[in-house]
Order: structure tokens, then sequence, then C-alpha cells
């Protein structure tokens, strides 16, 4: 049996936009702490917000 109208026209039209940056910093936030928690990334984080603080003047 044939298809008379092509499975494409079904799908929903595509979204434009962007996404909130609320959602996406929830979207982010379990993966970066996970990866913080395998690689042990705790002192990095440190040294790095203390570079970003020394390099602010505070």
């Amino acid at each position: 049996m044939a298809r008379t109208a092509p499975w494409r026209t079904v799908r929903r039209p595509r979204r434009t936009g962007r996404r909130h940056p609320v959602v996406a910093t929830l979207m982010a936030l379990p993966l970066a702490a996970l990866l913080l928690v395998v690689f042990d990334g705790w002192e990095t984080v440190a040294t790095q917000a203390s570079s970003v603080g020394a390099m602010l003047g505070r």
C-alpha cells in the first residue's frame, strides 16, 4: 500500500528561539557536579576561583 503523505509532514514544527538561561543552568549543573566528584576537581575549582579573584583585584 502506497503512502499518500510523506512522514515528514506529520512532525511537529521546529521550535525557534533560545532556551531560558535558568533551564540551561539546571541542565548543566548535575553534569558539572558529577565531573567535579569523579575527577576530584574541587582543588582545581578553588585554585581557578582564587586566580580570578586575584586578577580582579580582590
